[in-house]
């Protein structure tokens, strides 16, 4: 069985900074591609930043510039580092990762961590 967990949300002033991490475990041969989702209320959920295996990434939106996502391939792990923090920002945050377990290559979500910036 394979689980991806994020942590790391909360409560943040704008200007702020909160870093999330997401950490896949269980049956795992692969991981390719691993992301950052959001979804704020009322509205579609939306990709933030991207990472390849290789490191290559990709970023939409209002989190140029002030996202950095990273990845430590030998913890199963990506990270989302952001800063300067607005309050169009307050969203859950979801994880995803493309994993090759034991049914082969598949898109694992997490079950979302929340973030919210206070103006």
């Amino acid at each position: 069985q394979v689980q991806v967990t994020e942590s790391g949300g909360g409560l943040v002033q704008a200007g702020g900074s909160l870093r999330l991490s997401c950490a896949a475990s269980g049956r795992i041969e692969f991981i390719d591609a691993m992301g950052w989702y959001r979804q704020a209320p009322g509205k579609l959920r939306e990709l933030v930043a991207r990472i390849t295996s290789g490191g290559t990434t990709r970023y939409e939106g209002s989190a140029k510039g002030r996202f950095t996502i990273s990845r430590a391939n030998a913890k199963n792990t990506v990270y989302l580092q952001m800063n300067s923090l607005k309050a169009e920002d307050t969203a859950t945050y979801y994880c995803i990762a493309d994993i090759d377990g034991t049914r082969g290559l598949i898109d694992y979500w997490g079950q979302g961590t929340q973030v919210t910036v206070s103006s």
